[in-house]
């Protein structure tokens, strides 16, 4: 009898240690989690979720900087001007302005967490502004050419001392527990499942508000600037539990990606064309004006056609970004690290033009929010790249992704503290009773693979109907294979990842397929115009169930 209470105790204090409750469950640790964070940990419980450390996310690998209205000879319709033109005119104006108009209080904020942006005497602020391809002004806030990374080390110093913020680094969503798949349609979300990548554990988070700040899907490139943790999962987590997408067919791919084989995913910056910076084929010969009168200043989707049309034309592997004829000083102080890295692999681009290539760079669309990054589920929301607030459009102008960062974590914050949701439902522990660990993993590996192949093959800077068909019929085979796996084995980081990409793939090709036409980012050879009529790209999950009011519906 003693043994039996003894067991059961055990069995208490071990389910307890599985079960974690917050106010605040925010899942992405980037520009747009953090800054999240620091506004709500005064008044809240948060906890703060990695997939690997903190300072490992997207957000630390922005070189440019981020765009503000701050000059006054700039202004916030110019700003919104040059955005709606890069966006090929599918941007949203009341999220443009939105993010516009809080632009300024954004790089306050920012300055005042202690980011140390390049200064200038009479400049602005007392920042120095650079400018960028598509914008029409300098308003470019930076440091140096290091902005993300930057910003990430300063907010990083402040989330990990703040003593209502708990870090949970090395561990990943495996999926939001929504209240109408566990029989309380009116629950909304309710937290998430996480994998301890450490101990291979399924934990249960329950939180009154859980926020997506997971970043983007370029890892289901083959090439991409991307970091290895930007799988889509917040995107395929919210689909699957019945939330809207859209403008997934607007990816960005980066003109500027050093082609080199010792390096990987390192991105030149946009800022060096906007100082000058000329692209050459491997003859000398500059191209840009053949395809754009704005040159190299033209938005990143023009610039990335163009060299891949010139790549494949003269059947180059790169075409080359040259500033040196910029004085080696200048070059030296305003693009260190790019300086820095380029030498250490035997380039010196004071004296020597950069190879380059174009790779998979920004997802443009995402979840669907309105103004507050609220979703379509009560108590979920989203921010940062995978959020589709519709600011982006067709394309996203340089330098504007980390200011909706800091924009939408402060709307989302004045949301969640203006609506007390209520506790969490009870929620049944992560059920492993009917799977097995894995017997060939292999499987895993072979798929990912395949995925990103062929989607940089038929899902790429061009498309035609017929490649897009056929990612969509490969893509039908691995999500049931992939599907079937997930059912039979315990879950792993990889296969979480790869259920995720994916999920994120079907939905890119899916919304390709859709839009008869080429806007932006999205070129088809057979739709090779633009339509008169313009209009979003939004996916309804079928699975979303009939006479459940959506939450961003209700005001």
């Amino acid at each position: 009898m003693l043994y039996l209470f003894f067991f059961t105790f055990l069995l208490a204090i071990a389910a307890h240690e599985t079960v974690h409750h917050f106010d605040v469950l925010i899942l992405g640790s980037g520009l747009a989690g953090q800054s999240l964070a620091l506004r709500l940990a005064d008044q809240y419980s948060v906890a703060l979720v990695s997939k690997r450390q903190v300072e490992d996310g997207a957000s630390a690998w922005a070189q440019g900087g981020i765009a503000a209205v701050v000059d006054p000879m700039d202004s916030i319709d110019a700003h919104v001007n040059d955005t709606h033109i890069a966006g090929a005119g599918l941007c949203d104006d009341s999220a443009t302005r939105f993010v516009v108009e809080h632009g300024r209080d954004a790089i306050e904020w920012l300055a005042q967490q202690g980011v140390p942006f390049t200064p200038s005497e009479d400049g602005p602020l007392h920042m120095h502004l650079t400018r960028e391809g598509g914008h029409s002004h300098r308003r470019i806030v930076h440091v140096a050419d290091a902005t993300g990374a930057a910003v990430q080390q300063t907010l990083t110093e402040k989330v990990r001392k703040h003593p209502n913020i708990q870090i949970f680094e090395n561990h990943i969503a495996v999926d939001l527990i929504a209240g109408h798949k566990q029989g309380h349609p009116e629950a909304g979300c309710q937290g998430a499942y996480l994998l301890d990548t450490a101990t291979d554990r399924v934990l249960t988070f329950t939180a009154r508000n859980t926020v997506l700040a997971t970043g983007g899907a370029g890892k289901v490139y083959l090439y991409t600037t991307n970091p290895d943790t930007a799988t889509g999962d917040g995107i395929a987590m919210a689909w699957r539990a019945g939330c809207r997408v859209m403008n997934m067919e607007f990816i960005q791919f980066h003109p500027t990606c050093l082609y080199h084989p010792q390096a990987k995913s390192f991105l030149i910056s946009e800022a060096v064309r906007g100082e000058g910076g000329i692209l050459r084929l491997p003859d000398g010969t500059r191209f840009m004006p053949e395809h754009d009168a704005r040159a190299e200043l033209a938005p990143r989707d023009v610039v990335a056609r163009a060299i891949d049309y010139e790549m494949k034309r003269h059947g180059i592997d790169c075409v080359y970004l040259d500033i040196s004829h910029r004085p080696a000083e200048f070059i030296q102080s305003h693009f260190p690290n790019i300086y820095a890295n380029c030498l250490a692999l035997g380039i010196d681009i004071t004296r020597e033009p950069i190879p380059v290539v174009p790779a998979a760079h920004y997802t443009c669309g995402g979840i669907l929010t309105d103004l507050r990054g609220r979703t379509d589920l009560p108590g979920l929301y989203a921010i940062g790249e995978n959020a589709g607030t519709g600011l982006h459009g067709a394309n996203r102008l340089a330098s504007n992704s980390l200011l909706e960062c800091v924009v939408f974590g402060e709307a989302a914050a004045k949301d969640i503290a203006t609506h007390q949701r209520p506790l969490p439902v009870q929620i049944p522990a992560w059920d492993e009773s009917q799977v097995t660990d894995a017997d060939e993993a292999v499987v895993i590996a072979h798929n990912w693979d395949e995925l990103r192949r062929f989607m940089w093959d038929y899902v790429g800077i061009v498309r035609t109907t017929k490649r897009l068909e056929r990612a969509r019929h490969r893509i039908a085979l691995l999500e049931r294979e992939i599907d079937e796996y997930y059912a039979h084995f315990r879950v792993s980081n990889d296969l979480i990842e790869l259920r995720n990409l994916v999920v994120s793939a079907k939905l890119i090709v899916r919304s390709a397929l859709s839009r008869t036409e080429s806007r932006g980012l999205h070129f088809s050879r057979d739709f090779p115009n633009e339509l008169a009529r313009i209009k979003p790209t939004i996916l309804r999950n079928p699975a979303w169930p009939k006479g459940l009011q959506r939450w961003i519906d209700q005001d």
